[in-house]
């Protein structure tokens, strides 16, 4: 009666999960290209081979798989080929970093054009915005990178898309591909200074009001131009010039302990010398 109960009551998690066999069976039906660089054939073989008394649920077995599945170099370099023929217009080059993550660089004009065929597109679908972020390198001719990191849910697979600009050419905005890229946006332009054209709302979301600067570009100064304070007397927070208390000093030593004065002597440590014997006291006798 034990054994015919619990099959009862696994009876419906079984029919929960021939569905999502066939739901993925039929999102997975396509390119292979992208399911083997997602590890989702490995899966399907596996819980097609599991047996029907096992008690681990569907989630746990596919976290499990998911996370001992290799990412192969091979397989994500075809995945980037693949995606590269699809948009040769504005993909520029493919990388696979040490990590074994793909990486898509391509021109500033076709951010919502690359974008918008990453998340549409049936073998690859990139449905979610995981960070919209950007990195200052002054030498560079267009010293700004903007780099959106994607993340496929069906698949389980990321592609991390990066493009350049300068401080005068703008950037179209991808709140028309991803709705969570709205305040991320904000915050690059509040940081670094990143113009988004077609932006619904575009102003500082850090900073306060009639800050000027970007606090995160490279040659932004580390004590920042004005400083604020209450003022009671006027009964409100004022904005002030910077006044350090004290001249700025260049930490520079090679060693921590050198700014106290015994640590600072160099050469050997001075020599101890042995006690004097008074004069009176008798030789010790030599051993015969």
């Amino acid at each position: 009666l034990g054994r015919l109960s619990s099959r009862l009551l696994r009876q419906p998690l079984r029919n929960v999960g021939s569905g999502l066999r066939e739901r993925q069976s039929l999102a997975l039906r396509g390119a292979e290209i992208c399911r083997v660089a997602s590890g989702a054939t490995l899966f399907q073989r596996h819980y097609a081979a599991a047996a029907p008394e096992e008690e681990e649920s569907f989630n746990s077995r596919m976290l499990e798989n998911v996370s001992q599945t290799p990412v192969k170099v091979e397989q994500l370099q075809k995945l980037g080929r693949y995606i590269a023929d699809i948009m040769p217009k504005y993909i520029q080059d493919v990388l696979i970093t040490p990590c074994n993550e793909l990486e898509l660089l391509i021109h500033p004009d076709g951010v919502v054009p690359v974008l918008t065929i990453l998340r549409e597109h049936s073998q690859l679908q990139m449905s979610q915005l995981v960070n919209l972020t950007a990195l200052d390198v002054p030498k560079r001719p267009k010293r700004f990178e903007v780099v959106y990191n994607l993340l496929s849910l069906p698949f389980n697979t990321r592609i991390r898309v990066r493009t350049y600009t300068d401080e005068l050419t703008p950037l179209d905005s991808a709140t028309s591909v991803y709705k969570g890229a709205d305040w991320m946006e904000r915050e690059i332009w509040d940081m670094f200074g990143v113009f988004f054209t077609n932006h619904p709302d575009l102003r500082r979301i850090l900073t306060d009001y009639g800050f000027e600067g970007h606090p995160l570009r490279k040659d932004f100064p580390l004590s920042g131009y004005v400083e604020v304070r209450y003022d009671h007397e006027e009964e409100r927070v004022v904005a002030e010039p910077v006044e350090l208390a004290q001249e700025f000093r260049r930490f520079d030593f090679n060693d921590p302990w050198e700014q106290f004065p015994l640590h600072r002597q160099h050469g050997p440590p001075p020599a101890i010398e042995a006690e004097a014997k008074p004069e009176g006291d008798p030789k010790p006798e030599e051993k015969k």
